[in-house]
């Protein structure tokens, strides 16, 4: 058996997993019925939206298969989001990747697979829409067009719920984005005995940039903010824009006199491109930082506010 590869892009993909806030929620209609539909389509047994998380595949949707979900080092769809296409087994015995597989040679005793890669917005692979038989066949190139025609219609139901998590002007995530990874995060730290630091950010005087250059221009500079973060901050770190001007980041691993460096470097870089830019105006910005004592469990609507208050003290100052 050959286990699956890592993708190139792995913390980016499993950080915009996270993001969704879908693993181990219930069953939902709108995924069911593509997984129905596929089965009936191709006349299989088994038919799945699957999920790879870091160490498992997670069915969102599941036709025919007993358990919710499996090892990732075992499974199918961790080979089929490491490609573009269609991810095809018309016979695992025969295939040396999966001939000793136990999902082949024990229940559900897999001969024939067919998977197609899920697409986050951002490019990332999610998991997959996949069918499954326990008889070794293959698939027609009708067939082929078929089946990517479901797995765009189960793309286009992540790309919903990514979107209800996603800030529409940034592209980065909004509150509930934000709220459902960063307590993720925080009880990791938790566990781990990790320090964590949690940054507010205000934005200053941007009324007075919607006021003098209009708001299209606003919107550039949160634009340009969110595009510091994305450039400043750390793949495990996990940051948002909350509303209006108002911003955040979450710090694992990061003690106050870390994160005031980090905070410090960023600063630098607005205003780097501040000078660049001559806008006329500057983009800065207040900031709050709080840190929970190490194994401390924390609400992370709780440190918000603490942060928050910390924030606007410095602001008027």
């Amino acid at each position: 058996m050959i286990s699956p590869d890592i993708p190139h892009d792995e913390a980016t993909r499993l950080a915009t997993l996270q993001s969704l806030n879908i693993l181990d929620t219930p069953a939902e209609e709108r995924f069911d019925r593509l997984t129905r539909l596929a089965k009936r389509m191709f006349n299989v047994p088994m038919a799945l939206v699957s999920l790879v998380d870091e160490n498992r595949q997670w069915f969102k949707s599941s036709q025919g298969f007993a358990v919710s979900e499996t090892p990732r080092d075992i499974s199918f769809c961790g080979h089929a989001i490491m490609g573009e296409g269609i991810f095809m087994v018309p016979d695992a015995l025969s295939d040396p990747r999966f001939s000793d597989n136990p999902l082949a040679v024990n229940d559900p005793h897999i001969r024939f697979y067919a998977g197609c890669p899920l697409k986050s917005l951002d490019g990332s692979k999610l998991g997959t829409l996949c069918i499954m038989d326990k008889v070794a066949r293959d698939l027609s190139q009708d067939d082929l067009v078929c089946f990517k025609d479901l797995a765009e219609m189960a793309e286009r139901e992540l790309a919903a719920v990514q979107l209800a998590t996603l800030d529409d002007l940034t592209k980065i995530s909004n509150r509930r984005g934000f709220i459902a990874l960063a307590q993720k995060s925080l009880n990791i730290c938790y566990r781990e005995g990790l320090p964590v630091s949690l940054v507010f950010f205000d934005l200053n005087k941007f009324k007075a940039i919607n006021d003098t250059f209009g708001h299209g221009e606003g919107d550039k500079a949160l634009i340009v903010f969110a595009e510091k973060m994305k450039l400043s901050f750390r793949d495990a770190d996990v940051f948002a824009r909350l509303g209006g001007d108002e911003f955040v980041v979450l710090l694992s691993n990061t003690s106050v006199a870390s994160a005031q460096e980090i905070i410090d470097r960023f600063a630098q870089s607005l205003t780097d491109y501040n000078q660049k830019a001559q806008s006329g105006y500057d983009i800065l910005f207040s900031e709050g930082i709080v840190s929970p004592d190490i194994g401390q469990l924390e609400d992370i609507e709780c440190l918000l506010e603490q942060a928050d208050a910390v924030m606007y003290k410095n602001k008027q100052a």
